[in-house]
């Protein structure tokens, strides 16, 4: 028999499984994100889902944010505590050929870069749009593939921005980290809740990057980026004011520097791997006293 099992959610087939598994050992719930996006998934899941709260010993957020303001967890906030995720840092795991490829193709160029699937959830043309107010000494580099791929294309193109905004495609580990090197500044310009802490911004940290993110209100993503301090929030569905913080980080060398330095020292501090491991041993230990 364990001594913990560890759920994660959303999942629906690791609660059904446990349900009928007759285990009696402790539960750790961790919770990802609501279920928003499934509706009809979740009118049947819900009596199961409300089983695995009430059965949960732990409940474990990404951020103190999301839970705060999950609907979901309301009853249970005497449970909750949080784990960020963490991840390896993949700064020296670029491919060297390529990067110094794209060095070369965009040396003149002041390069924002944003990673993530093409669908709606993540603002993309939001950012895209945002090149009408930068000059041309800036270039966005979206890596990416999904559904949108063939209409952003075509805002780009209408918008007359093929200089300006280019879409890289999927992208392989070491050539998302070549990216991830050469740029000046990530972006995230998601613009819903489903985007609850966004990955993509700590492996940016990692780098040290300054971030430009956006307000969603309920979700995780500006407490990873901290306003003032690894970069700037701003608000949704706002293609000016992205623009504007990335003028803005840019254009002060100083601040620039300072976001940077503070972007490492946050991934290191809270979002490295082996922090997310010592934090989950210590509730795993806690749980078990």
């Amino acid at each position: 028999d364990y001594d913990i099992i560890h759920i994660h959610h959303p999942d629906p087939m690791a609660t059904i499984a446990l349900f009928f598994s007759g285990y009696k050992g402790k539960v750790i719930l961790h919770w990802h994100s609501d279920i928003l996006t499934q509706k009809y998934l979740l009118k049947l899941f819900r009596p199961l889902q409300t089983w695995m709260l009430k059965r949960s010993d732990l409940i474990l957020g990404t951020t103190p944010v999301y839970t705060e303001y999950s609907k979901d967890l309301t009853r249970y906030k005497n449970k909750i505590e949080t784990l960020p995720i963490g991840v390896l840092d993949q700064s020296a795991k670029y491919n060297i050929a390529f990067y110094e490829k794209i060095k070369s193709q965009y040396q003149d160029k002041k390069v924002i870069f944003s990673l993530g699937r093409l669908v709606p959830y993540k603002g993309f043309e939001y950012l895209i749009k945002s090149a009408k107010y930068l000059d041309d000494s800036y270039v966005i580099l979206i890596g990416g593939k999904g559904v949108l791929q063939n209409s952003l294309k075509h805002l780009i193109e209408k918008e007359n921005l093929s200089d300006k905004v280019k879409l890289l495609g999927y992208l392989d580990d070491e050539i998302s980290y070549s990216y991830f090197k050469l740029c000046d500044v990530f972006c995230l310009s998601s613009i819903e809740k489903t985007e609850a802490f966004a990955i993509v911004q700590i492996e940016a940290m990692s780098f040290s990057k300054p971030i430009v993110a956006t307000n969603i209100a309920e979700s995780g993503v500006s407490w990873v980026n901290l306003h003032n301090e690894t970069g700037l929030n701003v608000k949704t569905k706002d293609p000016e004011s992205l623009a504007n913080a990335i003028k803005a980080i840019i254009g002060d060398r100083s601040a620039y520097q300072r976001y940077a330095e503070a972007s490492l020292r946050r991934f290191r501090k809270e979002f490295s791997r082996n922090k997310m491991a010592e934090r989950a041993i210590e509730f795993y230990k806690n749980l078990l006293k």
